[in-house]
Formats: structure tokens, C-alpha cells, sequence
């Protein structure tokens, strides 16, 4: 009896190789859009959180300490400038003062970084003889009429002048303090119209949705801020203010 011949195997030809690898790229090309999309998703929305965490801690200070903490320098390793506050070495274009207020996240110089490891800035108004500030000063103004903060926090870069945002474009005019995260694209940002408004040193500051825009440029800058309301509020609550 003859043994069976066995059938010829047929392997995969150099053409039906290429094609699987070709599909098997366009998956894995389709799957990782999405992936960074999530980890931005992420990174933003931590971010965010990061700065919400500021400004409380910006209020706890004023509370235990009856003024705001000056901005950092850029020298200052996340101590405030200068120490004691009053007049503010950078009062528009500083840092977050990480050391001061105690915070985290740090680089090794400790100052505040946001979910990119960019350093957070901060900007604190210097109105009423920079009342905000200096030691007792609120409660000392508070004694013939209220401080007027005068940070502007602007919905375009476009017709910024004179320190004040474009007619009808004005968020707020009246903020205390603004503490922002460059984005995504950090320092190599701050080329289109609005997010050269956010470092510039000027009392005016830029909030948007992230995206291109066909005036004010590219954006991804996040933005927060101190209303004065929210702010005088907590320090009657803890018996700073009459």
C-alpha cells in the first residue's frame, strides 16, 4: 500500500505579506489619532485642575495673610518678589509662587508647573497703591471705599490699547489675579495676536476657546482668575474685613 503524498503547502506570497502589513498600519495609524487626543484630553483637563488649586490657594494665603503673594520672578526659585510683598517686582508678568504658597506640582527650581512641566504664570493687580498685595492694605482701603482691582481679562487680542481690552470684547475688567498654563505648545506659543497678549506686561490678558482663529491666531493658552467679589467674600467669612 503507497503512503499518502502529502498536500503541497502554500505559504504567503511577498505581495499578500505587504498587503497585511499595510492594513495592519492603517489600524494601528487609526487607533493612535485617538490615543493623543486622549492623553491632550487629559493633560488639559489636568491642567485646569491644577490652576482651580491656585486659586484657592491664592485665597487661603490672603485669608491667613491679609494680602495676596507678589508673582515669582524669574530668579526667585518660586519665592514671591519681594518677600513681604507690597510693590511687586513682575506684578503683571510673573510666576505662580509656588515656595510661597506651598504648592504643588514644582520643577527643580521650584516653580509651579502645569501638566507639561511649563512654568504657570501669574499676574496680580497693583491698583490702590498696590493694596492687594501689601500687608492690611485691603482692610485699610476697605476703610474709606472699596480697592478697585483692574486686571482685564479680553475674549481677543485684537484692538487691545491702552491697557484695556477691544469694545465689547471684555470678560472681566475687574479681575485680582490671573493665573494661566501656556498649553500644549508652551513657550514656542505666543506668536499670534492672542497669546502674545498673555505675555506681554500689561495688566490685559486673553481667554478663548483653544483653536485657530482668523483674527487673533492660534490659542491654547488656559486661563483663570480672582474675582474680587469671591476674594472679599471669603475674607469677611474669616473676619479679615469689616
Amino acid at each position: 500500500m503507497k503512503a499518502g503524498r502529502l498536500a503541497p503547502q502554500r505559504g504567503f506570497t511577498l505581495i499578500e505579506l505587504a498587503v497585511v502589513i499595510a492594513v495592519v498600519g492603517l489600524l494601528l495609524g487609526s487607533l493612535m489619532v485617538p490615543l493623543a487626543t486622549q492623553v491632550e484630553a487629559r493633560q488639559i483637563g489636568e491642567a485646569r485642575r491644577i490652576l482651580q488649586d491656585a486659586r484657592e490657594a491664592l485665597n487661603g494665603f490672603a485669608i491667613a495673610n491679609g494680602r495676596l503673594p507678589c508673582p515669582a520672578s524669574s530668579v526667585s526659585n518660586g519665592v514671591e518678589s519681594p518677600v513681604g510683598g507690597g510693590v511687586c517686582t513682575n506684578a503683571h508678568d510673573g510666576f505662580l509662587p509656588a515656595a510661597t504658597l506651598g504648592i504643588m506640582p514644582t520643577d527643580q527650581e521650584g516653580f509651579a508647573i502645569d501638566s507639561w512641566g511649563n512654568r504657570i504664570r501669574y499676574a496680580v493687580t497693583n491698583a490702590n497703591a498696590s493694596a492687594f498685595t501689601t500687608a492690611n492694605g485691603m482692610s485699610t482701603q476697605h476703610l474709606t471705599a472699596p480697592p478697585s482691582p483692574d486686571l482685564q481679562v479680553c475674549s481677543t487680542g485684537i484692538g487691545i490699547s491702552s491697557g484695556k481690552c477691544a469694545a465689547g470684547k471684555a470678560i472681566t475688567a475687574i479681575a485680582v489675579a490671573v493665573v494661566f498654563s501656556l498649553g500644549p505648545n508652551g513657550l514656542a506659543g505666543g506668536t499670534s495676536p492672542d497669546e502674545a497678549a498673555n505675555q506681554s506686561n500689561e495688566r490685559v490678558f486673553v481667554s478663548r476657546l483653544a483653536g485657530p482663529s482668523s483674527t487673533g491666531g492660534d490659542f491654547d493658552d488656559i486661563v483663570d482668575w480672582l474675582s474680587p467679589h469671591i476674594l472679599y467674600n471669603r475674607l469677611v467669612a474669616a473676619g479679615k474685613l469689616p
